[in-house]
């Protein structure tokens, strides 16, 4: 038994030397998400705004633009890991928006344009803003350019 907890905790070791990947992946895999979305609102605005009309969104040109623009900054700033906690707040909203206005009529299944994908999306959104970037991230890169990092999750401390 004492053999198997050493090859379990060398295992342990080994394994956790990937930390740093799953949080590139879920930015990758949402950048990937929001892209075609975004660049077909810019292709035709014009659609978008009546889409959005149609489906009862307020100020549907602004909010065709402010989703758009969203999206597309989303695309750019998760796969380079930059202000991923706050970018993630808006594409939430975003993902909340169209779940409620879009998805949530079809059901639960993706097949049938339900809310399974957005409900991934916000909640990959979600481990973003509550633990960043990651390892492999310009977030990572600029902490403690400015004074103060993150300890532990719980506090800041000055550096």
């Amino acid at each position: 038994m004492k053999k198997i907890v050493q090859y379990y905790y060398k295992w342990i070791i080994q394994i956790n030397r990937l930390r740093g990947f799953p949080l590139l992946f879920i930015r990758l895999v949402l950048a990937y998400g929001f892209y075609m979305p975004a660049k077909l609102k810019w292709a035709d605005v014009g659609g978008a705004i009546d889409w959005f009309k149609n489906l009862g969104i307020p100020a549907p040109a602004f909010n065709a633009y402010l989703v758009a623009s969203t999206e597309a900054a989303g695309v750019i700033l998760l796969i380079l890991g930059l202000g991923t906690r706050i970018i993630a707040i808006p594409l939430m909203i975003s993902m909340l928006v169209a779940i409620r206005t879009v998805h949530w009529v079809n059901g639960f299944e993706a097949g049938n344009n339900g809310f399974e994908i957005p409900l991934y999306y916000l909640l990959m959104l979600f481990v973003l803003l509550v633990y960043g970037g990651g390892k492999f991230s310009l977030d990572r890169v600029m902490d403690g350019k400015y004074g103060v990092v993150p300890d532990n999750g719980r506090n800041l401390k000055r550096v």
